[in-house]
């Protein structure tokens, strides 16, 4: 089966949503979990397995009722996140989607016509294609107005990262992780339940099966499907809990049981590579920024940056002016929105996508990060040879994605802590 590379990890469930009160429209397709005020289908469950066997066609998942349980799993976790999504209001617009429908096949270098039949030769009808993106895109947003806000990398930060073991390594490590979760405030017996399930899985591996098959049927991380593979990871932006014993490790080779914070680990280092890049591509940029407030909405935000927008591309305005005028950077506002010239990892992720995605002289659409609503025009690029420079945008982009992950992890226990989950699989 071809495997299509998406824009963001799409799934592939064929969802039914069936209402009905009535005992014979349950006995077609019953209820197996209930969440919070919503249900899953045992009709949602078995296309989630089938796209699950189909997208990790080859690799070694678990079978029965083990993959079953992780499927679970996987859609109650995203149907959480979909309803939490909903009560803060965050939605993807026609536009938005259709660009990245055609960014998708653009990456699989085909014209959208063909990308449809492709999927159509598949099995995968477009209008499932197009929700399943559509809800993937609903999620990074959430994660970024959950998570990435609350992340922040301070100089002294990079300065001790740079003087560590881990900071002095030009060196990227391809890991695969097996992680057994404790609970917030776990009790002593949860903490025991959990080492001795971490120990089994260990003793396992010792005993001839396979890392990633047992990652499938054990592990709670989010690539448990994935065998735990992890990919190419920098030293800083390994998890705090296995990164002194990664540096020690072979490839191939396993380590014992380690316990983090919230979670005991189980790391394989399947290979370890030289970094020896230090060319950055830097970006003069500048922007406008509307911030929401208790009297400027979301939508308000879009639609002033919308029409600034528009009279600086139709109108021939001049974007600095309007800068000037209208933005809520008080930091740059005075000289026209210029950030200056940034390289790699200085500013904010979403706002670093969005500018990384422009060609020189093009302005974006109204777009959304923690500071509030922006449009940025790219001004120039350049390559710059700076090694220090380099280092320290590399630790940072290092320090923020390993903080975001350990953010996003605990932010998504606690949902599903908090959550009333009925898993009728289990009765």
């Amino acid at each position: 089966m071809r495997q299509f590379r998406f824009l963001l990890p799409v799934t592939a469930a064929l969802s039914m949503t069936l209402f009905s009160l009535g005992a014979a429209a349950e006995q077609l397709d019953r209820i197996v979990a209930v969440v919070n005020d919503d249900i899953i289908l045992e009709s949602e469950l078995r296309s989630e397995t089938v796209s699950v066997q189909q997208q990790f066609a080859g690799s070694n998942l678990p079978t029965g009722s083990e993959l079953q349980r992780q499927v679970m799993e996987r859609l109650i976790m995203k149907r959480l996140q979909l309803n939490q999504a909903r009560q803060m209001g965050i939605t993807v617009d026609e536009q938005t989607l259709n660009a990245a429908v055609r960014r998708v096949a653009e990456q699989n270098n085909m014209s959208l016509p063909q990308f449809q039949q492709a999927l159509q030769a598949e099995g995968i009808p477009f209008d499932r294609f197009r929700r399943d993106l559509e809800e993937e895109i609903i999620i990074s947003r959430l994660h970024q107005q959950q998570v990435e806000r609350q992340v922040e990398v301070s100089q002294q930060e990079i300065d001790e990262f740079l003087a560590s073991p881990a900071g002095s390594q030009d060196m990227e490590y391809r890991i695969s992780l097996i992680q057994i979760g404790t609970p917030d405030a776990a009790s002593s017996d949860a903490i025991a339940d959990a080492r001795e399930r971490a120990e089994q899985a260990l003793a396992d591996i010792r005993d001839g099966a396979d890392f990633g098959e047992v990652a499938g049927r054990v592990s709670d991380g989010q690539q448990a499907l994935e065998g735990g593979d992890m990919g190419w990871r920098q030293a800083g932006q390994l998890p705090s809990a296995i990164a002194e014993d990664i540096f020690a490790m072979e490839p191939g080779e396993v380590s014992d049981v380690l316990r983090g914070a919230n979670a005991f680990y189980i790391v394989k280092l399947d290979d370890r590579r030289s970094e020896d890049t230090q060319i950055v591509t830097q970006t003069r940029a500048r922007h406008i920024l509307i911030q929401p407030s208790e009297v400027v909405s979301d939508a308000d935000a879009q639609t002033r940056l919308r029409s600034l927008r528009e009279r600086i591309v139709e109108d021939g305005e001049s974007f600095s002016a309007l800068a000037q005028a209208h933005s809520d950077d008080r930091g740059t506002a005075s000289s026209g929105g210029d950030l200056d010239w940034t390289s790699p990892g200085q500013l904010v992720p979403a706002f670093q996508r969005a500018m990384d995605s422009l060609e020189v002289g093009q302005i974006s659409q109204p777009f959304q990060s923690q500071f509030g609503w922006h449009v940025v025009e790219v001004l120039e690029r350049r390559e710059h040879d700076s090694t220090e420079d380099y280092r320290r945008a590399r630790a940072a982009s290092q320090i923020r994605e390993r903080k975001g992950e350990e953010a996003l992890d605990g932010w998504l226990r606690r949902l599903r802590d908090d959550a009333f989950v009925d898993n009728r699989l289990d009765s």
